[in-house]
């Protein structure tokens, strides 16, 4: 029998916790009071098992949780039903961790691009990437290409949606993507830099693949999804179906749960195809902790099998000033994305979008980065 681990915050008095932890081996395995069974191999097989309980506060607990391998097959959704389905709705339990099976894991690509991939396509090897988002949402189609062809004749790498931006009556999907994959390639047929626009392809599952289709024929190599917003089976189901693509993964709709930042973004949107993850920055519009981002990265990077180490991309409230203070937090394996702060130069565009990317390859790296 193969077991996997899965790890959870539990807030209780210790009193209580041993019983915490006993119904929620319950809930997330067979959901009914072991009187309720009584097929012995469903108790010896089936049934969640308690592992270490380690108290890390006057009232709260790292709980392991050992669940059976054989309840979850290769079903994206059931796994993730399996490691945080009813218990999510539980306000005293956070998932914090799993660790899964060799077996387990073999059942899930991971990124089909990674950190070499996109260096790769972008050719730079060594260096810190670029990322700018097009905003603000509400812009018509020849003023947000005329943006991206701006942010390309500035050798950004890849110039993404906003997030906002999908298929509303002033800016259309169809028309959207080829004319600004046709600005983006004009002003690298001037330069002779690569740089990439990535169009936000989210939906229902019938729009993205019509919208990745869109996308491929009109030359799109990266696109941008939020996998929290589509649901997870349906991303690893695109990244399936459309493996060619660099995916890069918006976190938006990824505060709405109790899964730990450094799990959800640097572990799990990894294991089901993010070649690149968008986060939330310490000192920006959000109050993440230096030591959640560190951690974040870090399992974006670790070694994992087969599955390919995949980017961190630190963003939201970033300026231009911090990016040296940033390379050297993360380390050259990162891309940093800036959006409103370039674009607050407004005539002055061009000029700022070079500085950022003047910031960003003429960085030299002191060490690693804490990440």
């Amino acid at each position: 029998m193969a077991w996997l681990t899965a790890t959870y915050h539990v807030a209780a008095p210790p009193e209580r916790v041993e019983a915490r932890a006993r119904a929620l081996a319950l809930e997330q395995s067979v959901e009914c009071p072991l009187e309720a069974i009584g097929d012995q191999r469903v108790l010896d097989e089936v049934v969640g098992r308690v592992g270490e309980i380690e108290q890390l506060g006057p009232e709260l607990f790292r709980v392991d949780i050992r669940l059976a391998v054989q309840t979850i097959g290769a079903d994206t959704a059931q796994l993730i039903n399996m490691l945080f389905g009813n218990a999510s709705i539980w306000e005293d339990v956070e998932f914090v961790d799993v660790v899964l099976p060799d077996d387990v894991a073999a059942n899930f690509t991971g990124p089909r691009h990674g950190i070499a991939g996109v260096r790769a396509l972008v050719g730079a090897p060594e260096r810190a990437l670029t990322q700018v988002a097009l905003k603000p949402q509400g812009l018509p189609v020849a003023d947000l290409a005329a943006m991206a062809r701006t942010f390309a004749l500035a050798g950004v790498d890849i110039i993404k949606d906003d997030h906002g931006i999908v298929d509303q009556r002033y800016s259309p999907f169809a028309e959207r993507i080829p004319a600004l994959q046709a600005a983006v390639e004009s002003a690298v047929a001037s330069t002779g830099r690569a740089a990439f626009y990535a169009p936000n392809i989210s939906g229902t599952p019938r729009d993205l693949h019509a919208r990745a289709r869109i996308a491929r024929d009109a030359g799109c190599k990266v696109v941008l999804v939020a996998p929290m917003l589509i649901g997870l089976p349906a991303f690893r189901e695109l990244v399936d179906d459309f493996p060619e693509f660099v995916y890069l993964a918006h976190p938006s709709f990824g505060g709405a749960t109790r899964i730990a930042a450094p799990l959800l973004y640097g572990k799990l949107l990894r294991l089901f195809g993010a070649d690149a993850v968008i986060f939330v920055n310490y000192g920006g519009r959000f109050a993440w902790a230096p030591e959640t981002c560190a951690a974040l990265a870090a399992n974006l990077r670790a070694p994992w099998g087969h599955i390919r180490p995949a980017l961190p991309v630190p963003a939201g409230g970033m300026l231009l000033e911090r990016v040296p203070e940033l390379l050297d937090f993360y380390g050259p394996d990162s891309m940093l994305l800036i959006g409103g702060n370039l674009l607050i130069a407004r005539e002055r565009l061009l000029e700022r979008s070079r500085e950022f990317v003047g910031a960003v390859e003429g960085h030299r790296f002191a060490g690693a980065g804490v990440a």
